[in-house]
């Protein structure tokens, strides 16, 4: 054996000389450390053309989708559905300032590169729906920070390494829909501040560990079509329809709808023992290192022969040169015919779900429509709707429920028989309202639902509230809208006003209120674009924003076309309650742009009055110009009586009995600019 240290020495002799003779790496400017980060991620430039080597500034927003900090650092690459085609250049590693890293939805493919673990000040990591091959690094430990990684629907094998426990702030880890093996790794129970694990459609076995049903905020917790076995803990009860573990038929437990009883020998099941209990003579390769089987001491205590030693080491090292020879090879072989690399085919072949997330191309597109409620479903006519729209308008669940801070009633700003409305902030800091609307109360056809969903991210005006995206979620039951929060509430916290509630309104911003109502409702008529009209159904007081220049903003425009005709219906009676519901519905049953005009008459009588329930008293008094049973007190008189009068007179008009008589909004808005332009 006296040979094999010599062999070995020739063996690596070309390696040992290739390390030494490689010359140190020149220092590389920011500049070009992005150009070969382009270079990689869009090799044939067809979606990085902005990313330019003659660039003098790389953060004044030439570098699409480069967001940099004031030290003038590239602290978020966002370039999530852009159809890259190149793979995930190790030189990312070097942006050591990063905290956001998008490269989701795209068709990025080769390994996930080890040197991401240098970007300990990442906090999200989306590298999700991609066609990303090999094992996860386990090196992703060293990002302290991270608190979401998305690497799900690619083709990533191997284990779950053991070393992710160590990533005490993750709040998500989304691994399904990939080719993982062995066991789940117990120390993911350590993860405290873990809400959603998802592990679904891999090739998992082994039981489920116990310290995972114990973790204080977890919300979700999906292990659907692996082969996992064992005693399901009773813990996981908690957790509802939020604990998914369909097509495991090794699993059995108590309290678990379509779980049988677990037998004698299946009780002890809750140890980690990847291949459930009893199984034995299986080939040590096998066992994964999340296993932490106990190997048999007796096996343990013998001490190997040197001579056995020096020849697996041996072995080994040949191997291991066959190995870097083969790879170089191919790696050779890959660069002749990465043009002609499909990235689509294999994966989606396996999973219809992944096609359908892969035609959405959204930025944070709520992985759960593949899950089964996806009004997004292959089939649908979507495609011309996805490609301008989804790309802008598509939230995940988890952004949902972060900027709700997981729907903390401190964040409840109102609540309704159909829906309620919580305060939340992006992870852009944006402030926002998210309406959040049961499944049972939106339309059964998802056609229907997506031509609302359509509609909805149509609408574009200064006086309508901006619709700023959606998301739909199987698992909570619930779409949720998301609209810019608006600061000075609604219409109504402006009636009624008692001493030292609320200053009331001067006259001016009342008139400028009431225009820009009408200037909405016109927009909605489709007075003076070409698009089709909308009849909102449903205006009142509560349907206006009030932002904090005081400029009034319509809401739930084109809501109506997401509820099922019940729910329309319900909103109805509070608007009736009110005075809004115009006399002719009663008898024909259909709204009309003149249904609106008369809602909106009755705003006109609010403003005026200040008054949320309108009276005979206040429509004669604006008949005959008696201020004082039509105006505000709370105004002291500072108003101008002319104006008044024809204000009055407009919102009898518009309130009139028959809607023959009722003007349409645009002669409504010439009257407006008359009496205001006037003054």
């Amino acid at each position: 054996m006296a040979f094999l240290p010599l062999f070995i020495f020739f063996l690596l002799l070309p390696f040992l000389h290739f390390t030494v003779s490689q010359p140190s790496k020149p220092n590389t400017t920011p500049l070009s450390l992005l150009m070969t980060i382009k270079s990689s991620l869009d090799p044939q430039n067809l979606v990085l053309t902005s990313w330019s080597e003659n660039a003098t500034d790389l953060c004044d927003g030439s570098f699409e989708g480069l967001a940099c900090n004031e030290h003038g650092q590239a602290v978020n690459i966002s370039l999530q559905g852009r159809g890259l085609s190149g793979k995930i250049p190790p030189e990312i590693g070097q942006l050591k300032s990063l905290t956001g890293l998008y490269l989701h939805f795209n068709n990025l493919h080769g390994f996930v590169p080890k040197e991401l673990a240098n970007l300990t000040e990442l906090s999200d990591l989306y590298l999700n729906v991609n066609n990303l091959s090999g094992d996860i690094p386990p090196g992703i430990a060293h990002m302290s920070n991270l608190q979401v990684l998305q690497l799900c629907y690619n083709k990533l094998t191997g284990n779950i390494p053991t070393q992710l426990g160590s990533l005490k702030k993750l709040n998500v880890l989304a691994l399904q829909s990939n080719q993982l093996t062995g066991a789940i790794p117990a120390n993911l129970g350590e993860l405290m501040m873990l809400t959603r694990l998802d592990l679904s459609f891999n090739h998992l076995f082994g039981s489920i560990p116990l310290k995972l049903s114990s973790l204080p905020v977890l919300k979700v917790f999906d292990i659907r079509n692996n082969t996992l076995s064992g005693n399901v803990p009773l813990a996981l009860k908690r957790l509802d329809e939020g604990f998914q573990y369909a097509n495991n038929p090794g699993l059995c437990g108590i309290s678990f709808p379509s779980l049988q009883m677990c037998s004698v020998s299946g009780q002890n099941s809750n140890k980690p023992e990847p291949f459930g209990p009893g199984t034995r003579h299986l080939p040590s390769k096998d066992i994964p290192e999340s296993a932490n089987v106990q190997q048999n001491r007796r096996d343990r205590s013998k001490k190997p022969q040197p001579a056995v030693v020096v020849g697996v080491f041996g072995l080994v090292i040949i191997m291991t040169v066959a190995g870097l020879l083969a790879f170089s090879w191919y790696r050779r072989k890959k660069q002749k015919i990465g043009s002609a690399f499909d990235s689509s085919d294999g994966r989606l072949s396996t999973d219809q779900n992944r096609e359908v997330c892969r035609r959405s191309v959204s930025p944070l597109i709520n992985l759960e429509y593949s899950n089964g409620w996806d009004p997004l479903a292959k089939g649908r006519d979507v495609n011309s709707f996805s490609q301008e729209v989804l790309e802008s308008y598509m939230y995940n669940l988890d952004e949902v429920e972060s900027a709700t801070q997981y729907f903390s009633d401190m964040n409840l700003l109102g609540k309704s028989g159909f829906s309620a409305i919580y305060k939340g902030t992006l992870r852009d800091g944006s402030v926002v309202a998210i309406k959040c609307i049961s499944k049972i109360s939106c339309k059964s056809d998802e056609a229907e639902f997506l031509k609302g969903l359509k509609l909805l991210t149509s609408l574009r005006h200064e006086n309508l509230l901006r619709l700023r995206g959606f998301c739909c979620s199987k698992g909570r039951g619930e779409c949720f809208l998301i609209y810019d929060f608006v600061p000075n509430g609604n219409l109504l916290q402006y009636l009624d006003l008692k001493e030292g509630k609320r200053q009331a309104l001067d006259w001016p911003t009342r008139k400028s209120i009431i225009k820009g109502i009408a200037k909405g409702i016109e927009y909605l008529h489709g007075s003076q674009n070409s698009k089709p009209k909308l009849v909102h159904r449903n205006i009142s007081a509560e349907k206006i924003l009030i932002d904090q220049h005081y400029k009034p903003l319509l809401s739930d425009s084109g809501i109506h076309k997401l509820l099922a005709d019940d729910i329309v219906f319900s909103t109805l009676k509070g608007s009736a309650a009110m005075g809004y519901l115009a006399p002719e519905y009663t008898t024909t049953g259909r709204f009309t742009e003149k249904s609106d005009v008369y809602a909106f008459g009755m705003i006109i009588f609010q403003i005026l009055s200040g008054k949320s329930r309108i009276t005979q008293l206040n429509c004669h008094g604006a008949e005959i110009s008696r201020f004082e049973d039509f105006i505000d007190a709370n105004l002291g008189g500072k108003f101008q009586e002319s104006e008044a009068t024809r204000l009055g007179e407009v919102a009898l008009l518009c309130t009139h009995e028959s809607p023959d008589h009722r003007p349409d909004i645009a002669t409504v808005m010439q009257e407006l600019d008359d009496i205001i332009n006037d003054s």
